[in-house]
């Protein structure tokens, strides 16, 4: 495996596009090696197919200049806090070294989301230790903090991301699953994400949280740790950014 500063992990193929893709594009251009991991492989969706889905994801992967995406091919909609899951979860963090893992928000209504939340919690932990899972003869990692995208419950976030340069690429990320968006020529079911007016809702989220910090666009994190920080006055007079 290719080794990485931050890691996505999200439960779908579009899952990290539509969460954290303006923030990936942004850690990418600050010159961090960035990668993903898709937990599933999306074979429950409504719309189109593993294969295809794949496809999309591969051309996702492109456009926010992914350096690897990795599949871990559990079952879509059967992720659960167990055993297998947490050894696949731990081999992948030992294998690319992330400092730094963005994934889903704790309690989140998809079961499967919440339940990655989860594992990814207790397998940067579990990573660090020598003898969890040892006869693969991989070393143990310094636990990656954690940073929990904030999509489908209202909490105040950590932090947010000023993604106002990177907003077209996120949209283009997004765009690049075409299966799952709107197309007036489908004819296969409707689904809470094929509406027309679905890209106007994602834009407005990000615009909401770019509010928040003065920015055109914004994605928000939640850190349940306490962030140690080296200077509070440069953090705490850092100027806000105005629309150009």
């Amino acid at each position: 495996m290719t080794q990485v500063d931050v890691l996505a992990v999200f439960a779908h193929p579009d899952d990290l596009e539509l969460s954290v893709g303006g923030t990936m594009l942004k850690l990418k251009s600050l010159g961090y090696r960035t990668g993903a991991i898709d937990v599933t492989r999306g074979e429950m969706g409504t719309r189109g197919t593993v294969e295809g889905r794949a496809k999309e994801a591969e051309e996702a992967a492109k456009i926010l200049k992914l350096d690897v995406r990795e599949n871990l091919g559990l079952p879509d909609g059967h992720v659960f806090v167990n055993e297998e899951a947490r050894r696949e979860m731990a081999r992948a963090f030992r294998g690319l070294k992330p400092r730094v893992v963005l994934t889903h928000q704790l309690g989140d209504s998809h079961p499967d989301h919440d339940h990655i939340a989860q594992i990814v919690r207790e397998c940067a932990r579990l990573a660090a230790m020598k003898n969890y899972d040892f006869e693969t003869g991989e070393e143990k990692i310094p636990p990656p903090i954690i940073a929990h995208d904030i999509f489908s419950r209202r909490i105040q976030p950590s932090f947010v991301v000023d993604v106002s340069e990177f907003h077209a690429q996120k949209m283009d990320a997004i765009k690049a699953h075409a299966s799952q968006f709107f197309d007036p020529d489908s004819t296969e079911p409707e689904t809470m994400l094929t509406g027309k007016r679905y890209f106007d809702d994602i834009a407005s989220r990000s615009r909401y949280y770019g509010t928040l910090i003065n920015a055109e666009y914004g994605e928000p994190f939640y850190v349940r740790e306490a962030l140690n920080v080296d200077d509070p006055f440069a953090l705490l007079t850092r100027p806000m950014n105005f629309y150009s």
